[in-house]
This record gives C-alpha cells, structure tokens and sequence, in this order.
C-alpha cells in the first residue's frame, strides 16, 4: 500500500502569511478600543493559549481585557468576525499547483492527513476549503487539545488513519519544532522550503517545491 502522508498547514500547504496576520490583528485591536501594537504582542505571546484552549472570541475578550479594555459583546463579535474571515482567506490562497499534487498523491493511493498547530478559527474555516476534500484526516491543536511537537498529536493522526506513526511520511516546514516530533515517533520527515525557510538546520530529506513530492515518495 502507498504510505500515508501527514502535512503541516501553514507555511506547507498555504502561505503563512504572518504579516497579513499582524495587521488583521491591529485592525482588530481598532474595533475593540485598545493599542494596535500591544494587542499583536499580546497575539503573539499567548499562541500556546489560542492553539489549545481559546476560541476567537475568548481570545478577544481576554486579551482586550489585559490591555485596559471593555469592548462590547457587539465589538468582540465583529472583531472575531475579522478574523475568521482572514482564516477563510489563507485557506482560499492554497495554490492550484498545491491541489495537482494532492490530487495526485490521492489518484497514487496515498492516504493524506494533517497536522496542524492551528486556531479555533483556522480549524472552523478548514471544513469548508478545497483543501479538506483532499484529505482523509484533519487533527487540530485547538480540538485535541495537544500541539506539535507533542507526540499525542502525530498519534492521533496516524490513529485516524488507522495506520502506525511509523508507516507515515510528515511533511512540513518545522515550525514549532514539527519536525523532530515526528521523527521521534517513528515517521519519515521531508521538510519543505516552498513557503518559508523554517528550519535551515535540520538534517534531512527537503523539498523546494510540494510537486517534487509525489517522485520523492516511490525512494523512501
């Protein structure tokens, strides 16, 4: 049987796109009264609370708190609005080349999966994408409650899939340390360079591009 193949989201399959991030984020702070600056280091602070345990509308309400805020429920619904949308919108700009490839991979026999260090948001807006009709399994750190490098969150995927870590190819660029976390269970790692050079130290298989993928597979 073709091995499964597990990938990252982010900076994988789509553009993280970090500062179109940072400005939805000051835009946000806008509608709910408090400094734009302070509420993007206060994003990128608790990103361990936002991918485990708040939804976009906690996130808002606790940090726009922390900041001396008192928005309205009608400010933190438009604000967490703002930013579902921008999850739809990375989504959306996954490249019809990345699609080719999975669509191959799929015609092959491959399994697909994800793993993704991921929002309540990014997960919400992932079930109506293209890219969710490729793939047989989708696990979020938001609704498992464990984010990459813990090896929970490769077993769960690999769990799902009804196949051993060790059975599986990972795919990712190596951000939060995705890359070591799978090899320590037991997957075969490619790192990807198409979207972001993550991880220019880590010694092992690389990609320029995802179409480079499906020649790869049949060597390893």
């Amino acid at each position: 049987m073709p091995r499964p193949v597990i990938f990252d989201l982010f900076h994988t399959l789509v553009d993280g796109a970090n500062s179109e991030r940072d400005r939805v984020v000051g835009e946000m702070a806008l509608m709910v009264g408090v400094e734009p600056a302070a509420l993007v280091a206060a994003y990128h602070e608790t990103w361990r609370d936002r991918m485990l345990r708040w939804d976009v509308a906690e996130t808002v309400r606790v940090l726009a708190g922390q900041l001396g805020g008192a928005p309205t429920e009608e400010q933190v619904a438009r604000a967490a609005a703002h930013r579902r949308e921008l999850a739809a919108r990375l989504l959306d700009s996954v490249a019809p080349e990345t699609l080719a490839v999975l669509d191959a991979l799929r015609a092959d026999g491959h399994p697909l999966g994800l793993v993704s260090n991921a929002t309540a948001e990014a997960a919400e807006a992932w079930r109506s994408s293209a890219l969710a009709r490729r793939f047989d399994v989708a696990v979020f750190s938001c609704e498992v409650g464990v984010a990459k490098p813990d090896p929970a969150i490769y077993r769960a995927a690999a769990e799902r899939l009804g196949v051993r870590p060790t059975d599986c190819v990972f795919v990712g660029d190596g951000a939060d340390g995705e890359l070591a976390g799978a090899a320590a269970v037991g997957m075969t790692v490619i790192r990807t360079t198409e979207h972001n050079d993550t991880a220019p130290d880590w010694d092992g298989r690389e990609l320029a591009t995802l179409d480079e993928l499906p020649a790869l597979l049949h060597g390893v």
